[in-house]
């Protein structure tokens, strides 16, 4: 199955009212287990790694790798970068063959994320790439960056940017925020529901990991068409690898790998269930 822009994923959500899981990867392990669990629900995902994470997980090691694993998946997959902060990082990813970027300006005034993302969308469109911005301000904090307040998407600020960017996907901050949440978030969904009655653009939600399944199920309804999940992903690998150690006296790296692969599996597996709605 050829590899895909992450476009033609979301047009496909669009037409069947679902949401495309994009999971985030660190590693081999990661990369197998999500692409096992896609394979076995015949549904296609979207692998990605944010480039905070690229001090751990350089990206000229995991790039060829995801790549790869999505030119020989059985189902479409389309590999992204997400929250790309430099420019070229953003040209790295597609010199590596990703078919989806993401330009992180949320932090920038109105005008200059517009100018930003308009550069961006100029760049991927010469590799026929997908382009994803943010708009709002999403909470948490992305990796090991610097915690950030919520500020809600505003729904004719969004109108203006997608009008002026021809950006493909939209994030957007309705109550989401990225890591573990302390308790569980309050999601604006009227404000959602504005943004996707006043835009075309598909819309994205960050900050997946811990928001319940009926939640998700609301916010695919009114316009959510990729959801993205890494904590989650991220702790279920390191869950499943101090049970095989605390449960092993004799440790072995296959078998450690392979249960570092099932538990980012299980995870994908159920969330993909959720986005899709497969019970």
């Amino acid at each position: 199955m050829p590899i895909v822009p992450m476009k033609t994923l979301l047009s496909e959500a669009e037409e069947r009212n679902i949401a495309i899981g994009a999971f985030s990867v660190g590693n081999m392990e990661m990369i197998m287990g999500a692409v096992a669990a896609a394979e076995e629900l015949n549904t296609p995902i979207i692998l990605q790694i944010a480039e905070v994470r690229l001090k751990n997980s350089p990206l000229e090691l995991m790039g060829p790798m995801m790549v790869s694993a999505a030119k020989n998946a059985k189902v479409p997959i389309a590999v992204h970068l997400d929250h790309g902060l430099k420019f070229e990082t953003v040209q790295k990813a597609l010199e590596l063959g990703f078919t989806s970027v993401m330009f992180d300006g949320s932090l920038l005034p109105l005008e200059k994320n517009i100018q930003e993302v308009k550069r961006v969308c100029a760049e991927a469109a010469k590799y026929g790439a997908t382009t994803e911005a943010e708009l709002g301000v999403v909470g948490g904090n992305e990796g090991e960056g610097k915690q950030h307040e919520i500020l809600c998407t505003n729904p004719d600020d969004a109108k203006i940017f997608c009008d002026e960017t021809g950006v493909d996907a939209l994030a957007v901050a309705i109550g989401n925020a990225h890591g573990n949440y302390p308790v569980l978030p309050s999601l604006r969904f009227d404000v959602l529901d504005d943004i996707n009655k006043t835009v075309d653009t598909p819309l994205v939600l960050h900050g997946g990991s811990g928001i319940t399944d009926e939640m998700f199920r609301q916010a695919i309804m009114l316009g959510i068409r990729k959801v993205n999940i890494a904590t989650a992903s991220f702790n279920c690998l390191a869950n499943a690898a101090k049970s095989y150690c605390d449960t092993h006296e004799q440790v072995n790296y296959f078998d450690l790998s392979k249960a570092e692969a099932e538990g980012v599996y299980e995870n994908v597996k159920r969330h993909i269930k959720v986005f899709s709605f497969i019970d």
